[in-house]
């Protein structure tokens, strides 16, 4: 459940804490007063587009907060497998704009804007005012009737997936032979120069690295060789001013008086460990010196290898092990050319397995469906009829694709007659802009049923209707709203008055700026938003009254 939503200098906005209860919450104001700011600050915290054109006019960062409230163990399970830490049972999504840059966190840890879209699907679900014109379309039938279904559907669907991903593999590798012979011969002859070309150059890896580490040394020899030497004359040579004899100096002074002062000991003792590494480094430079030498036979032959590696590294690939790659995937071309016909025909009766087993499991998908179907549809006319369609008769066509796709091959299509008398037909060619509305409203009613998410929010979707048919608009959401939080931005009367919660938007103007604010409204200050609502600019008080009695009416729902 959504409990909290704060929002600091976006739009209109520029600081306001709005709270939310459990049960029915209303969000009323005039028109123009900035209710839609709140839906898009909601939807900005689930991962929707946030610019730093929405930031309030003199303000260098904007921020949208959510707190939720989570109950259900299943949907925690799903959190924490999503990666969100959840030590109590609440999600905090913090979004903020600064500088152009979005940054977002759940409980505290950084998320990409891609994650966080997965796990707000689990927590609320957002029915926008154009929402409803989605069912105009034909692709979302089957994606709706797919949710109804999903814990019965969920196992086949995986597999056509799986079975589709392989038909789709199956059929590229076919494609693939489709070359005549002379071709054939051409790329046989091709694969088997590179193949030798590499095979011949018996590459081991990690060769190039140790190769050119010797190549740097033997190729630097001369300048090792004359820096030792200096190196050796500043130890050893040079009389009595070498390094080694002014240790020994050193140390033979300290050895005279350390016996005087115990606090001399240490530095004593450190003048004899330098003398000694002195000693020790002489004696390996001069070791190094006399069995090193420069070898330029065998400089010429690392040069020559080094060569012929960058050579192949510039053909087939960045690195030895790349390159050892390509010859693997060469031979195995060169040996399906090698054995065309047979492999082509393997080829074939691979695809024609995948097909059938594709096709098996897309009929056990489809029988599911249609199953699925009937129930859909026998609750869809139920809650119709509570949504005020006095006769109402719904059906899901099925007719199957050409080909496949990774849904199986249904394409459904929702059939709806809303009058008497008149034919059952495509909803797409006879629903009004209010009746999808409610028939939205309907599946919406029957997805909450089905899934686990808490909180739903409908943006203005009392769009074309009126009267009775609002009523009992009004009444199907208040009992929705026994089951699942109902945020609900409204301009009707009907349905604000079932208001367990009621918020009233307003704009203001103060100083050369102006601001949305929010207001919980106490029950009195409710019924005055609903004459508001019932009677415009005049509110007598008949119309005062005519507003109690839509409260109390709410009251009995």
């Amino acid at each position: 459940m959504l409990l909290n939503v704060s929002v600091k200098n976006l739009a209109l906005i520029k600081e306001s804490d709005v709270y939310f209860q459990d049960g029915m919450n209303i969000l009323t104001g005039e028109t123009g007063a900035g209710k839609s700011i709140i839906i898009g600050s909601i939807n900005m915290a689930l991962g929707g587009k946030m610019s730093k054109e929405m930031i309030r006019n003199g303000e260098e960062s904007a921020m949208v907060e959510l707190v939720f409230k989570v109950d259900k163990k299943n949907t925690a399970e799903k959190l924490r497998e999503a990666g969100v830490m959840m030590d109590e049972d609440e999600v905090i999504i913090n979004r903020k704009i600064v500088n152009g840059r979005s940054i977002t966190k759940v409980n505290g840890e950084t998320f990409p804007v891609n994650a966080l879209k997965n796990i707000t699907s689990l927590l609320i679900d957002i029915h926008g005012q154009h929402d409803h014109q989605s069912l105009l379309k034909t692709e979302k039938h089957l994606d709706i009737l797919d949710e109804f279904a999903k814990n019965e559907l969920s196992d086949s669907k995986e597999r056509v997936k799986a079975l589709y991903e392989n038909y789709c593999d199956a059929k590229k590798k076919l494609e693939e032979f489709n070359m005549d012979e002379e071709q054939r011969i051409r790329e046989y002859e091709f694969y088997q120069f590179e193949i030798n070309e590499i095979t011949a150059a018996n590459l081991i890896e990690g060769e190039d690295k140790e190769i050119e580490d010797n190549f740097k040394k033997i190729s630097n020899m001369k300048k090792i060789l004359e820096s030792l030497s200096v190196v050796h004359n500043l130890m050893d040579e040079n009389g009595g001013d070498n390094i080694r004899n002014m240790m020994a100096g050193a140390v033979a002074e300290m050895s005279g008086i350390s016996e005087y002062d115990s606090g001399l000991e240490g530095i004593y003792n450190q003048l004899v460990s330098i003398e000694e590494l002195c000693s020790d480094a002489s004696r390996d430079i001069t070791s190094y010196a006399e069995t090193t030498e420069f070898d330029g036979e065998k400089a010429k032959e690392l040069e020559e290898r080094l060569d012929l590696i960058n050579h192949l590294k510039q053909k087939y690939g960045r690195t030895i092990d790349e390159i050892n790659e390509y010859l693997k995937e060469k031979q195995e071309k060169l040996e399906i050319l090698e054995n065309y016909a047979s492999k082509k025909e393997e080829a074939e009766k691979n695809l024609e397995k995948c097909i059938k087993e594709l096709d098996e499991e897309c009929e056990k998908l489809s029988e599911l469906r249609k199953k699925a179907a009937k129930d859909f549809s026998v609750k869809v006319v139920e809650v119709l009829k509570d949504l005020n369609f006095l006769q109402v008769e719904f059906d899901v066509e099925f007719r199957k694709i050409s080909g496949y796709s990774s849904k199986g091959t249904d394409m459904i299509e929702f059939m709806i007659s809303t009058n008497p008398g008149e034919p059952i037909l495509p909803l797409a060619k006879i629903a009004s802009g209010g009746e999808l509305s409610r028939i939205m409203l309907g599946i919406k009613t029957i997805m909450a049923d089905a899934d686990d998410i808490d909180t739903l929010i409908f943006d203005e979707i009392d769009t074309g209707i009126s009267g009775r048919t609002a009523q009992k608009v009004a009444e199907q959401m208040k009992l929705l709203s026994k089951t699942h939080q109902i945020i609900c931005i409204t301009h009707l009367p009907q349905i604000a008055s079932m208001a367990d919660n009621h918020l009233k938007i307003e704009k203001k103007s103060k100083d050369d700026s102006t601001s949305t604010e929010i207001f919980v409204l106490n029950n009195e200050q409710s019924v005055e938003e609903l004459a508001r609502m019932l009677g415009g600019a005049q509110i007598t008080d008949a119309v005062l009254e005519n507003a109690r009695e839509m409260k109390k009416f709410a009251l009995t729902i």
